[in-house]
């Protein structure tokens, strides 16, 4: 008969009592919904507050973000909200006439519109009946693309654009989706780690993990997708991503390509399949952590 794991709870000391408050977060306070920012009446209200009995008070659970006299709360869960210049991961659900419908965990559903994509082969040309006709031999509902947001409308929807060559149809890898407040913006969002793989952050909270490639293909123009078997060691790797990820998102730690690497080198000494218990994900987690907060001195 196989062998049965039996795990009992235990009280563990919570790992946020080991760190000072707002640590990870610059100093920034935590307010929940009906709690006073502040009784000044020189600031002005931003997002996730209202005036209430000449008060701020946050409306919803999140950071208290000040720009100079401007006070916004940033939710710790929410959908993503698109700002101009965004790079996301999407999940296409509709083929339209002259552009296609794209889940990127927003509100609405997303546009890409057939002019504001490269054509195969990166040609540019205007758009004909002919590409029209086969829009969906380029993308078809359930394809995986990265995209970055172009413009975003008065009702919160988004419009995206893949003329870039880095853009395009995704092939072979693992989509995690996380809240988009636990992915850090940066310059880039496009990493290609020491361990072996990939990662497209998506500011959205669509997650990509894939194989680094042997070679950029800039010729196919984002639409020929590799579709050979990935060997053994490399489905390893983007495993233990994965599951380094869903740790990090456990204990509510930023993503970035930097706190990625170190949890990854930081569970090298236990299997994959360990990563997703609760023990192994703070301890993995808390070395994470203190490698972060040396680094920043």
């Amino acid at each position: 008969m196989a062998g049965v794991e039996v795990r009992l709870p235990a009280a563990r000391e919570r790992l946020a009592q080991s760190l000072p408050r707002g640590a990870g977060e610059g100093g920034r306070d935590l307010v929940a919904p009906g709690d006073t920012i502040t009784t000044d009446p020189g600031y002005m209200r931003g997002h996730g507050t209202y005036m209430g009995n000449e008060k701020l008070v946050a409306s919803v659970a999140g950071v208290v973000d000040r720009v100079n006299k401007l006070v916004c709360v940033k939710a710790l869960k929410t959908r993503y909200n698109g700002e101009v210049g965004d790079i996301v991961v999407g999940r296409i659900t509709e083929v339209q006439q002259k552009r296609w419908k794209v889940e990127t965990n927003s509100r609405l559903d997303s546009v890409l519109l057939l002019s504001s994509m490269n054509l195969p082969g990166g040609e540019l040309r205007r758009r004909s009946a002919e590409d029209e006709l086969a829009m969906r031999d380029y993308l078809q509902e359930g394809d995986l693309i990265s995209a970055e947001v172009q413009a975003v409308f008065s009702d919160g929807a988004v419009s995206l654009h893949t003329r870039s060559l880095k853009y395009g149809k995704l092939g072979q890898g693992v989509l995690v989706q996380v809240s988009p407040s636990l992915v850090k913006r940066q310059k880039t969002h496009f990493h290609d780690l020491p361990c072996g793989a990939s990662v497209i952050l998506g500011n959205n909270g669509f997650i990509w993990i894939y194989p680094t490639p042997e070679q950029k293909d800039e010729e196919a123009g984002g639409f020929v997708t590799n579709l050979e078997p990935v060997p053994l060691p490399d489905r390893e790797v983007i495993s233990r991503l994965r599951n380094c990820i869903v740790a990090l998102v456990a204990q509510k730690l930023t993503l970035y390509d930097t706190s990625i690497l170190y949890c990854y080198e930081a569970s090298l000494s236990h299997q994959i399949k360990d990563l997703l218990k609760a023990e192994v994900m703070e301890e993995v987690v808390l070395q994470t952590r203190q490698r972060l907060l040396e680094l920043e001195g």
